[in-house]
């Protein structure tokens, strides 16, 4: 017998659709930034003008969605809470060695069905958002040093005092080329989680149900 459940509340789909999209448009602008591949015929254009515009209004969106996400984390259900995130809770690391070897068709055996995240999933989204953290703070570094403000400093301005400006545009637009990885690779093995698990995986962020089989 077939069971809905509701795991997906909206504030967890509407951050993870915000973050696809943001992600996307400052994939394109940043790199657009920093190698420009649209040249301008007159001044009138102000390409770059836009592109930074538009790259600047997505990431104080990207960051919204971040700390909304971060909060619901703390307001919302189970499944969103911090604590489903815990590496160290018990069999943790057990079920992300079976969920791997599964992966990496080691074993044939699929990895038991589950209800929110599972362990791999726990571990990468960990580092995800480690590294949603440094590209924001990398990103409002690099901008603070054209709007100067307290704001601004403590948005990550400080950063300089530490790194020099071109090793932070180089990490930011390293975990650039990461999260388009991550995004390709997140796609896949949630399609190929779906047919796994058969469980509404694809479509749980659409509607925030999965389908199990009820034992």
């Amino acid at each position: 017998m077939l069971k809905r459940v509701y795991i997906w509340e909206f504030p967890v789909r509407m951050t993870h659709w915000i973050n696809v999209l943001c992600i996307a448009v400052l994939s394109v602008t940043g790199y657009y930034i920093g190698n420009p591949f649209i040249y301008a015929v007159s001044t009138d254009q102000y390409i770059m003008g836009w592109m930074r515009f538009i790259h600047f209004v997505a990431a104080y969106l990207f960051t919204v969605s971040f700390l909304i996400r971060i909060y619901w984390s703390l307001a919302g259900n189970q499944y969103a809470s911090w604590k489903a995130f815990n590496p160290f809770a018990p069999g943790r690391f057990k079920e992300l060695m079976d969920i791997t070897k599964f992966y990496l068709f080691i074993k044939k055996e699929p990895p038991k069905a589950t209800l929110g995240h599972t362990a791999c999933a726990t571990y990468v989204y960990l580092g995800l958002f480690v590294l949603f953290v440094v590209e924001i703070l990398t990103g409002f570094a690099l901008y603070s040093q054209s709007h100067v403000g307290l704001l601004w400093n403590v948005m990550g301005g400080w950063m300089l005092m530490i790194f020099s400006a071109p090793t932070l545009r180089l990490y930011h637009h390293l975990i650039m080329w990461f999260l388009i990885a991550f995004a390709i690779a997140h796609v896949y093995i949630s399609w190929f989680y779906d047919k796994v698990e058969k469980a509404d995986v694809m479509n749980s962020i659409f509607s925030g149900y999965k389908t199990l089989e009820e034992k």
